[in-house]
């Protein structure tokens, strides 16, 4: 049976950390679980690819290891199969530990990684076409100054729970296999805080608002999200925060209809203008810029300023400006303007061309065909 590729598998790019595999793993898992699809083989496959994949990917050496020799490098590892019972035990007290929040072994105790936020930002069209650096005031929760995450009284710390040793869980026979539950004394924590910090109250963070400045590229849109590193929650135990995703929500410009990054602009011309050809003067997002109407344009005609519209974020290119053409026709003339429109469709009539369509017309008639 071929091997996929791990990084394929969990969906990451080879240059992914720590926190984005064991967030990948942990959404697979969940999503093919054997509890959750009893009876599907395919999900069980994919379960175990997951786990297989993560199991590499997770230990720095055996990624390594991995990168450089591929699947052949980290053979006889624990990588496509495992030996025995107790290997069985370890590897799948490590994967539900990280689906239902304990861990096998030592692991009881690790430290846990912040969860991300969200921040929603209404921003201005022309921020959103120049760009902008903006300051936000964030609520979260940060790692306490007084227990420095401990959750311990200072001049304390936390005590090994004398249950599970600091494992962070119990070991239990069933038959042949040995289960692990999660330590009820510590809660799984492997420790035991006996005098809580004052501050947190043995929670290890604290609530906290900070300013932080975030920049806004130039030519973003609705629905773009931001990611601030490390300004989400704190993580618990010393763990590393998570970050913070700032989603973005433009608002409309009146003069504009936005298409992606071409702007949409509608200018009005009269029937002189539209006929005789004329130059006018339409708004673009650095300033006004001058153009060009060709003569006998039709309403409904869309002209083109290449480059004008909004630029692509983090690129040098920029969307085009597009003008819709819309003729107006006049509702309330002079006595002089209507004698004036009459002798020009007169004047109309006169051509050549218009005198055969109107000979044609006659002769069309006295024979019955019109």
């Amino acid at each position: 049976m071929t091997v996929r590729d791990y990084y394929e598998v969990l969906s990451v790019s080879r240059d992914a950390g720590t926190e984005e595999i064991r967030h990948a793993y942990r959404k697979l898992a969940m999503r093919y679980h054997p509890d959750r699809n009893p009876g599907d083989a395919d999900a069980e496959v994919k379960f175990r690819e997951a786990a297989e994949a993560y199991e590499v990917l997770r230990d720095p050496e055996k990624r390594a290891r991995y990168d450089r020799f591929g699947h052949a490098g980290v053979q006889g590892s624990g990588a496509g199969g495992f030996g025995n019972a107790e290997d069985i035990f370890a590897h799948f007290s490590d994967i539900f530990g990280d689906l239902f929040g304990f861990a096998g072994g030592a692991r009881g105790s690790r430290a846990q990684a912040g969860a991300d936020l969200r921040y929603n930002l209404t921003i201005s069209f022309a921020q959103a076409a120049h760009g902008d650096e903006i300051s936000l005031s964030v609520p979260h929760h940060v790692e306490c100054p007084d227990c420095k995450g401990s959750g311990a009284a200072p001049g304390t710390r936390p005590e090994t729970c004398p249950q599970c040793h600091g494992t962070g869980q119990v070991r239990r026979n069933q038959g042949f296999f040995q289960l692990a539950m999660p330590c009820t004394a510590c809660g799984g924590t492997g420790h035991i805080i006996k005098k809580p910090c004052p501050r947190c109250k043995g929670e290890g963070r604290v609530e906290d608002e900070h300013e932080i400045k975030v920049r806004i590229p130039a030519g973003v849109d609705n629905g773009t999200r931001l990611r601030v590193r490390g300004e989400g929650e704190a993580g618990g135990h010393g763990g590393p925060p998570g970050d913070l995703y700032v989603v973005l929500t433009v608002e409309q410009d009146a003069r504009w209809e936005r298409r992606g990054q071409d702007l949409i602009f509608t200018q009005e011309l009269s029937f002189v203008q539209a006929a005789l050809g004329c130059r006018v003067e339409v708004p673009g997002i650095d300033g006004p810029l001058g153009m060009d109407i060709p003569k006998g344009v039709q309403s409904g005609a869309l002209l083109r300023l290449a480059g004008q519209g909004m630029p692509w974020p983090g690129r040098k290119q920029r969307g085009d400006l597009l003008v819709s053409v819309k003729v107006v026709t006049p509702t309330r003339l002079s006595a002089r303007q209507e004698e004036l429109l009459r002798e020009f469709e007169r004047a109309g009539e006169e051509t050549p061309f218009a005198k055969v369509k109107n000979a044609a017309k006659k002769i069309g008639k006295a024979m019955g065909l019109d």
